[in-house]
């Protein structure tokens, strides 16, 4: 291959040093490091033009929805991916998590699929996680956050009267289980083992405590030799509230029809408990009303 100083001469003819050098770097380029033709991804995930057409990134149109309670709660809902727009890729993973489990449930869509929900190419989501059971893990470590908030909120304290309040935190129970169902499904129906990470292991124990508190309340004023064990009776307390909240409570297409609401279900049902462990209730409408 003969050259001279500005022009070159190979299989393709005769040719200047630009245009053989650009055709080398198409040769060497692969589709992770587009440059040329489709641009580039900063450290977020973004596409980027090449710097001979602009030194700007181009992000997707972001869609006109709220950044919280979105259409993974029951008051609101989208469909189709979204374009990630803010800059903050780790939550527009987890939006797009929310959505997908809103729509398929928790075992309905690959980590590729999360990323192109939000907007972001394939490799983008390594990032922040190491795989998809990563991703749930913290999607069910922030609903268990949220539940925790939740019950705590209800319970207040045990004000004005534990009855009282136990009564507002099976509400309380029903209300999430309703209002947020992809964060539930995550929670409870992913599979996840709850000590699958130290945050998650300490969110939901936070929330179990709630409930522990409120049952070592309710037994307070019983004599200590007739007393349940509370770890016994607290675990049979949350298992009628999931379960009911699971069959008949549910926020999404899943939920069973019943001639009783969730909340008259699981107030009969704690009555009918409560009473057979001897536990004095005070009559409808004092307490558990």
């Amino acid at each position: 291959m003969a050259r001279s100083h500005s022009r070159i001469t190979t299989r393709w003819g005769e040719q200047s040093w630009e245009t053989h050098a650009s055709l080398l770097l198409n040769l060497l380029i692969d589709d992770v490091t587009v440059a040329v033709w489709m641009g580039y991804e900063n450290a977020d995930g973004m596409r980027c033009l090449p710097r001979k057409a602009t030194s700007r990134c181009r992000r997707p149109l972001a869609s006109h929805v709220r950044t919280l309670n979105m259409s993974w709660s029951r008051e609101s809902g989208r469909s189709g991916p979204r374009g990630y727009h803010h800059g903050n890729l780790k939550e527009a993973l987890i939006r797009a998590a929310l959505e997908l489990i809103a729509k398929k449930g928790p075992a309905g869509f690959t980590f590729a699929e999360a990323a192109r929900w939000a907007g972001v190419s394939p490799a983008a989501p390594y990032r922040h996680f190491r795989d998809r059971d990563e991703l749930l893990i913290d999607v069910a470590r922030r609903g268990f956050d949220r539940f925790a908030v939740t019950l705590e909120s209800a319970w207040d304290g045990g004000r004005p009267d534990a009855f009282t309040a136990f009564d507002r935190l099976g509400k309380a129970y029903l209300r999430f289980a309703k209002s947020e169902p992809a964060y539930y499904s995550a929670m409870f129906e992913a599979g996840t083992p709850p000590d699958a990470s130290p945050e998650l292991q300490e969110a939901g124990q936070r929330a179990f405590v709630v409930l522990r508190t409120a049952t070592e309340r309710l037994i307070g004023n019983m004599p200590v030799q007739q007393r349940p064990p509370v770890l016994m009776m607290t675990l049979h307390i949350w298992a009628l509230s999931h379960g009911i909240a699971s069959l008949f409570g549910r926020g999404d297409a899943a939920r069973r029809s019943f001639p009783m609401s969730p909340e008259d279900l699981l107030e009969a049902a704690l009555l009918i408990y409560l009473r057979g462990l001897g536990l004095t209730v005070p009559p409808l409408g004092a307490g558990l009303s």
